[in-house]
């Protein structure tokens, strides 16, 4: 079966719009519940409830300083990261029709977008809280499935986006 080109660039600028939102509203509730994710931040960054027997407590950091600074972070790259994403959407459906070199070229905000994307949530949740700072090993402040959920389906779109275009 042949999909019109039009279609698959229509899925592209969805796709990044979708993930737009997701991150603005993730910056909304972040900013307007401020204190609900700040706790998550400052526990994991404690490392207060992983395994009492670990070897790497010595990693927890114990600063509000930190914590605010860490997640203060988190949210503008969050915004930065949906400010990309909805102006390259934006770009995206602005080019629909337009030639697939043109098309091609207006994907740079919504790349930019994904990268800040795989930025926080593998890089920032993954590796560092994931990793470094023992979420796995917390059975209440662990944010890796929501990490992976996430990052999955950015890099599904990063994908989606370097398909060849066709006139």
């Amino acid at each position: 079966m042949y999909t019109t080109p039009y279609l698959l660039r229509f899925a592209k600028a969805v796709s990044v719009a979708a993930i737009g939102l997701m991150s603005l509203l993730i910056v909304v509730g972040n900013t307007t519940d401020y204190y609900t994710n700040y706790h998550f931040v400052e526990h994991v960054l404690k490392m207060d409830t992983i395994f009492p027997d670990s070897n790497i407590h010595y990693r927890s950091i114990n600063s509000p300083f930190i914590f605010h600074a860490s997640y203060i972070f988190v949210i503008v790259m969050e915004a930065l990261m949906a400010f990309c994403c909805i102006k390259g959407a934006w770009e995206l459906f602005r080019h629909l029709k337009s030639p697939a070199a043109v098309f091609h070229a207006s994907k740079n905000w919504s790349i930019a977008g994904l990268i800040i994307g795989i930025a926080i949530w593998f890089l920032g949740f993954e590796v560092i809280g994931g990793e470094w700072f023992a979420m796995w090993q917390s059975s209440v402040w662990n944010g890796l499935g929501s990490a992976e959920r996430i990052v999955g389906f950015i890099v599904a779109v990063l994908v989606l986006l370097h398909l060849e275009e066709r006139d």
